[in-house]
């Protein structure tokens, strides 16, 4: 009641959707939301500058890097995760790979086979001004 902080909730608005039966090979680049219930072997990018979902269910699986601002995961990801915002590993995640977050929630079940790496946001806001720099030069 008073004083309990309110978890945000990660319902995004679908703008794409890799159906159960659709298998990609090659990268996704996408903006928005994203939900993925068939295979994709390749990366799986948010468009820069922009406060993409993915979301991945039980019945999906990513072959590949991940690199999104919000991620929620319920499938297999073979391959590192890359989140600027929310990770969420839901009860049937498996992730072989390691996952890079600023804030991390996991159900008990969830399962990542790697190193779960914590990037500040000052760290990722002094990637991107580096970023900058070398491309001025």
């Amino acid at each position: 009641m008073w004083g309990q902080r309110k978890k945000p909730k990660q319902t995004a608005h679908i703008d794409s959707l890799i159906g159960q039966n659709t298998e990609i090979h090659g990268d996704v680049i996408f903006s928005g939301g994203l939900h993925i219930d068939g295979m994709v072997k390749g990366s799986v990018v948010a468009e820069k500058g922009d406060d993409s979902v993915l979301t991945l269910s039980e019945r999906g699986t990513i072959e590949g890097e991940v690199k999104v601002p919000n991620v929620v995961v319920n499938g297999s990801v073979i391959g590192d995760v890359h989140a600027t915002g929310h990770v969420e590993l839901a009860a049937q995640a498996r992730v072989h790979g390691n996952v890079y977050y600023s804030l991390i929630e996991m159900a008990m079940g969830a399962e990542v086979n790697g190193k779960l790496m914590h990037k500040a946001e000052s760290d990722t806001s002094e990637a991107s001004a580096e970023e900058e720099n070398t491309e001025e030069a």
